[in-house]
C-alpha cells in the first residue's frame, strides 16, 4: 500500500497523521507528528479468542526512547529498562478511553504499541499516543466504535490556550486532557492550581470542540486505508437452565441486598453462588452462576437509584458515607493521618529529607527530579482477598500519580520549606474511591508533619448511573458496588477555592457535557463538606516540624567559595558530612541547605562553612598550616586557597634570627590578621596573640566573630579533618633584644 496521510492545523501547528510506510506487518500502523515530536503507534490482535475469558485482553504499551530527545539513559547498563511512571501512566491514559468503545464480547488479545521516535520538549507525546492508537484501530480489522480526538488545554494569564507548549505548563494554572468521541465526552483528566469549576468546564467545551477536527482527520484517513471491520461476537445466549437458575436468584437476592455491609453482603453471595452450585445440574457451571447474580446485583442497583432515588446503602443520592478523620496516629514518624468514608480506609504517612533525596527522571519531559512524591498501596488484605506482594502495578501507579497532582498544588516552595517531601498511602481497607481517601489523608497527614501547605485539599468519587430512556442519576461518594455497577468514575480533588485535580473514566461510549456540568457541581459540594469534616481533626498546619525530622538550615554564600566547601573531589564536604553528622546540599547558586534533627550539630557546620567562605578581616585569628618557609617569614594557609604572610618580625615575642628555628612546613600556628593591603594580600601577627596572651588576655582577640573558627587537626591533609582550636602552650624564653628594628616587608 503507498503511504497515505492527512494533515490539520490545531493550535497554530500542523498535525500529521501518516500510514503505510512504517511497520507495514502490523495489523494497522502509523506516524503521529506535531510539531517535532513523532510517535509511531501500531496494533497487532490474535485471531483466535482467549479460552474461558470474560473480558477483553487489551494490552497498551509506551516504549520511551530517550533517543527521541538526544539522551543517553543512566545507569550502568545504558538502555532504556523497565518503563518509567510518565510511561505507565501514558499507557492508562490511552488504555482508558479506548477500552470502553471496544467490544466488550471480544476477548482475542490486542496490543497496541506506542513508540517516541522523536520529543522535541515542546508537544506532549502522550497525547499523540492517544490520537495514534484511535487511528491504528480505525485502519485495523478490529470493531471500534471510534475514532476519538485528545487535545490539552492551559489557563495562562486569565486566558485558556490550546496545546500549551510543555514549557507553559509551569506558568498555567490548568494542565487539562479532554478526550471525545464524537459527540461525547469520554475522558477528562487535570491537574490545575485551584482553579473553578467554571474554568474547567469551559476548557473542557473548547477542547471537545478542537476534538472534532481530529476525530474528522482520522474518518478521512479510514476511508482510503482502512481495513474491512470484523463482526464483533455476540454476547452469549442463555441456555434454558440458566434462565431456570436466574428465577431462583431472584427469590433469594431480596434479602441479601438489603446489607449495607461490604464484607457480609459479599459472604452472603457467595454462599448463594455455592448453594446454586451443589443443587444445579452438570450443565450449569459456576460460572454461570456468578454472572446471572452479578446480573441481578446490577439490576438492582441501577433500578433503585434511577426509580426511587435511593441506593443500596439507604442513602440519598447526595449524601456522603461517615467519615472520620484523625492525625498523629504513629508515634515516630514525620507525620500521619488517617481518613475513614464509610468501608474505606487509609493511613498515609508523610517522611522529609534533604534535598538531595529528590527523586531524579530519566524521561524525555522537561523535568529531570522532583521533590513531592506520593506513593500508594494497595494490599490484598484491603479487600480480604489472597494476593501477591510486590512491585506496584499500573493501578497503584496511577492512583498515586492522582493524588500526588492533587497535593502538589498547595505545598510550599523550595525557597520557603527546603524539603523533599514523600508521602507513602496505605490502603486498609477498600470500598470505593481510594484514591481520592489518600488525597484526604496526605493533606491530613502533611498538616501533622509541620509542611506549611496553603490549604487542606479533599477529594470525592462521583458516579453515573444512565437508563435506556435517557434518564440518569449523579451520586456522590460512590462505593465499591456502585462503581462496579455503575456507568462513570468522576474523582475530584481541590481547596475550598477551587479544584486541583480531576480524573473521568466512563464504561459509556462517552457522556455529555450536561452530565459534566452537573458532575462539577454536585461534587463541589461534597468536597466542602468532607474538608469541614477534615477541619475538626486539623485545622492548620502545625507549628514546627517533628524532633524527629531533620530540620533543614539554609544559608548563603558567595558562589565563588563553592568550591572551597566542596573540596577536591568532594573531599572537604564529605569531611563536614561525616565531622557533624548532617546532611549538606549546595545549589549552584550559593545556597546550602544543612540538615540535622541535632541544630548544635547543624551549628557546628554553619560555623565550618562560614570559616571556610569568609574572607579574613582585620583582627581575625586562624589557626592554620605553615605552607612555605621564606628568608623573611613563614606563608600560613588560613583559608583553603588563601595564605597571608607572617613575617619573620611577627613570628614570636623575642628576636627570631632564622624562620627555620621557629616554624616549619606543615606545622599548625594560630594567628592574627593585622593588615590586608589593597591588592587583598594579608599580613598575620603570631607576635601580636603572644603579647596579649602574656599580659593575661584571651587569644580569641578581641571578641571576633570568627574567633571560634575550628581548625585542621595537625598532620591531616587538604581541607579535611574539623576539631576545636588549641591555645600557643609553648615556652617563652625572655629575650634582650625584643625591641628590634623590623626589616621591610617583601614578598617574593
Amino acid at each position: 500500500m503507498a503511504p497515505q496521510s492527512v494533515s490539520s492545523t490545531i493550535a497554530g501547528r500542523d498535525l500529521t497523521i501518516e500510514t503505510g510506510k512504517l511497520a507495514q506487518q502490523a495489523n494497522a500502523a502509523v506516524t503521529v507528528r506535531y510539531g517535532e515530536t513523532v510517535v509511531l503507534v501500531t496494533v497487532c490482535f490474535n485471531k483466535e479468542p482467549r479460552e474461558g475469558v470474560n473480558f477483553l485482553p487489551l494490552t497498551i504499551d509506551y516504549e520511551e526512547r530517550l533517543y527521541a530527545a538526544g539522551k543517553i539513559p543512566g545507569g550502568f547498563i545504558r538502555r532504556e529498562g523497565r518503563p518509567s511512571e510518565a510511561a505507565v501512566l501514558a499507557c492508562r491514559m490511552t488504555d482508558r478511553p479506548i477500552r470502553p468503545l471496544l467490544p466488550k464480547t471480544w476477548h482475542s488479545d490486542i496490543q497496541i504499541v506506542t513508540t517516541v521516535l522523536s520529543a522535541d520538549q515542546e508537544n506532549d507525546p502522550d497525547m499523540l499516543a492517544v490520537i495514534g492508537s484511535s487511528a491504528v484501530l480505525a485502519l485495523s480489522e478490529i470493531p471500534f466504535d471510534g475514532p476519538i480526538g485528545a487535545v490539552n488545554v492551559g489557563y495562562i494569564n486569565g486566558e485558556l490556550v490550546l496545546n500549551p507548549k510543555m514549557a507553559q505548563y509551569d506558568e498555567s494554572h490548568l494542565d487539562l486532557i479532554v478526550v471525545s468521541a464524537g459527540e461525547k465526552i469520554i475522558m477528562v483528566e487535570a491537574g490545575a492550581k485551584e482553579v473553578s469549576e467554571d474554568i474547567v468546564l469551559q476548557g473542557i467545551k473548547m477542547a471537545h470542540e478542537a476534538n472534532q477536527d481530529i476525530i474528522k482527520l482520522q474518518e478521512e484517513l479510514q476511508k482510503t486505508s482502512g481495513k474491512p471491520k470484523l463482526q464483533a461476537p455476540e454476547e452469549k445466549v442463555k441456555s434454558e437452565a440458566v434462565e431456570a437458575l436466574t428465577k431462583v436468584v431472584d427469590k433469594k437476592m431480596e434479602k441479601i441486598l438489603e446489607e449495607t455491609d461490604k464484607s457480609a453482603r459479599e459472604e452472603m453471595l457467595e454462599a448463594l453462588i455455592q448453594e446454586l452450585a451443589e443443587s444445579a445440574g452438570d450443565d450449569v457451571k459456576e460460572n454461570d452462576i456468578a454472572a446471572a447474580i452479578d446480573a441481578r446485583v446490577k439490576e438492582e442497583v441501577r433500578t433503585d437509584v434511577l426509580e426511587k432515588g435511593t441506593r443500596i446503602s439507604g442513602r440519598s443520592l447526595t449524601e456522603v458515607r461517615p467519615i472520620t478523620c484523625e492525625v498523629g496516629i504513629l508515634p515516630r514518624t514525620h507525620g500521619s493521618g488517617m481518613f475513614t468514608r464509610g468501608e474505606t480506609q487509609v493511613l498515609t504517612i508523610t517522611t522529609l529529607g534533604s534535598s538531595r533525596k529528590e527523586q531524579m527522571l530519566d524521561g524525555l519531559g522537561l523535568e529531570e527530579s522532583k521533590r513531592f512524591i506520593h506513593h500508594y498501596n494497595f494490599p490484598g488484605f484491603s479487600t480480604g482477598e489472597v494476593r501477591r506482594v510486590g512491585s506496584p502495578g499500573r493501578r497503584e501507579i496511577g492512583h498515586g500519580a492522582l493524588a500526588e497532582r492533587a497535593l502538589v498544588t498547595v505545598l510550599p516552595t523550595v525557597e520557603d520549606f527546603p524539603y523533599t517531601i514523600r508521602l507513602v498511602s496505605e490502603v486498609l481497607s477498600s470500598s470505593g474511591s481510594t484514591s481520592m481517601a489518600s488525597v484526604c489523608a496526605g493533606s491530613l497527614s502533611l498538616m501533622d508533619a509541620g509542611v506549611p501547605v496553603k490549604k487542606a485539599v479533599a477529594g470525592i468519587a462521583m458516579g453515573l448511573v444512565t437508563g435506556d430512556d435517557g434518564k440518569y442519576a449523579v451520586l456522590t461518594d460512590i462505593e465499591g458496588i456502585e462503581d462496579f455497577n455503575g456507568d462513570m468514575d468522576f474523582k475530584i480533588a481541590g481547596t475550598s477555592d477551587g479544584i486541583t485535580a480531576i480524573q473521568m473514566d466512563t464504561k459509556l461510549n462517552g457522556v455529555t457535557l450536561e452530565i459534566v456540568e452537573k458532575t462539577l457541581t454536585q461534587g463541589k459540594d461534597a468536597r466542602l463538606f468532607i474538608l469541614d469534616k477534615m477541619h475538626e481533626a486539623i485545622s492548620a498546619s502545625r507549628a514546627d516540624v517533628s524532633q524527629y525530622a531533620p530540620r533543614m538550615t539554609k544559608i548563603k554564600i558567595d558562589p565563588a567559595k563553592i568550591g572551597a566547601v566542596i573540596g577536591t573531589g568532594g573531599k572537604t564536604i564529605r569531611s563536614i558530612i561525616e565531622t557533624t553528622k548532617t546532611t549538606i546540599d549546595v545549589s549552584d547558586d550559593g545556597t546550602v541547605v544543612i540538615g540535622s534533627p541535632d541544630m548544635e550539630a547543624t551549628q557546628k557546620a554553619i560555623g565550618i562553612i562560614e570559616g571556610l567562605t569568609r574572607d579574613p578581616q582585620i583582627g581575625d585569628i586562624f589557626t592554620g598550616k605553615v605552607s612555605r618557609i621564606l628568608n623573611f617569614g613563614a606563608m600560613v594557609e588560613i583559608l583553603p586557597g588563601k595564605e597571608g604572610l607572617v613575617h619573620i618580625s611577627e613570628l614570636a615575642d623575642y628576636r627570631v634570627g632564622k624562620v627555620e628555628d621557629e616554624v616549619k612546613i606543615g606545622d599548625e600556628v594560630t594567628v592574627k590578621v593585622i593588615n590586608i593591603d589593597n591588592m587583598g594580600r594579608v599580613n598575620l601577627s603570631r607576635r601580636a596573640l603572644l603579647e596579649k596572651d602574656s599580659e593575661g588576655s584571651e587569644t580569641k582577640g578581641e571578641g571576633s566573630p570568627s574567633a571560634d573558627y575550628p581548625f585542621r587537626k595537625s598532620g591531616s591533609g587538604g581541607s579535611s579533618g574539623y576539631g576545636s582550636r588549641p591555645r600557643y602552650s609553648g615556652s617563652r624564653p625572655s629575650r634582650p633584644d625584643r625591641g628590634h628594628s623590623r626589616p621591610p616587608f617583601k614578598r617574593d
